[in-house]
């Protein structure tokens, strides 16, 4: 959907294409009496995660990068949902939401001093230009790729072991929702150094590049905002919305032989 990078970060991070997983989580109890549906759920979602990833690589409108990075990251959100860790889903979906309106609002920062340029080809010298904004994106990126101590890290590293503790898939010796979801983590990081290599590692005005652009102030104290709760927000909310938390008391044996309450 076109628009302002302001729009385009709430809607993002906590709005309209957000609904549809908070649908999912306030539905629950209609959702655990169908097997069939979370199946569907579950395949849907893993698809979703892969094939949205897999489009954010081809892609160099720098707002359709992040856009389709968002599709991805609600597939891994309805992987969640489906295996009935709604928990994991909605804690996966507040971490979302910092990095993401974190890294949109970088971004349109960046399309403006560019003179509404898009194009990441032709986007280079953030790091000697504008080190705040450089600072911000890389963060954002390690929160999405889901670098360790990054609140990514603490949900989406849940989704992945839930999805290898999930035999349902399994085909022969592959369990398929793990390798998508695998194959969509590594797509994830491949967009997100690629973004990072376009903005910060190329250097095609030398010339201009010496000047560094100033941001607002009530922009910078916006980013800074997001930037606190796109590092601490997984480690605040871990142990209140994190099954491994409980692994403490039943036992991780307990827990893979599905003597607990969190996997189907």
């Amino acid at each position: 959907m076109e628009g302002p990078t302001p729009v385009s970060a709430l809607i993002h991070a906590a709005t309209m294409v957000t609904a549809g997983i908070f649908l999912l989580i306030r539905c629950s109890f209609i959702f655990d009496s169908s097997e069939e549906m979370q199946l569907v759920i579950t395949i849907v979602g893993g698809c979703t995660a892969f094939l949205s990833a897999c489009t954010a690589l081809f892609l160099y409108d720098i707002k359709k990068i992040i856009a389709y990075s968002t599709c991805s990251q609600l597939g891994y959100m309805a992987v969640a949902c489906g295996l009935s860790q709604y928990q994991v889903g909605l804690f996966h979906l507040i971490n979302h939401a910092f990095f993401k309106a974190l890294i949109f609002l970088a971004a349109g920062a960046i399309i403006h001093s560019f003179s509404n340029e898009q194009d990441i080809r032709r986007l280079s010298g953030v790091a000697t230009r504008m080190p705040f904004l450089w600072i911000i994106l890389l963060i954002g990126n390690f929160a999405i790729m889901g670098i360790p101590f990054f609140s990514g890290f603490y949900s989406k590293d849940i989704i992945i072991e839930i999805s290898f503790l999930t035999h349902s898939f399994d085909i022969g010796n592959f369990n398929v929702l793990y390798l998508l979801i695998m194959l969509a983590t590594c797509c994830t990081g491949i967009y997100s150094v690629r973004i990072s290599y376009y903005l910060f590692f190329r250097n095609l005005y030398k010339g201009v590049a010496k000047t560094t652009l100033n941001q607002p102030f009530f922009l910078q104290v916006v980013l800074s905002l997001l930037l606190v709760g796109s590092i601490v927000s997984g480690y605040i909310l871990a142990e209140l919305m994190s099954p491994t938390y409980f692994l403490f008391k039943g036992g991780l044996q307990n827990f893979i032989a599905g003597e607990n309450e969190f996997l189907p």
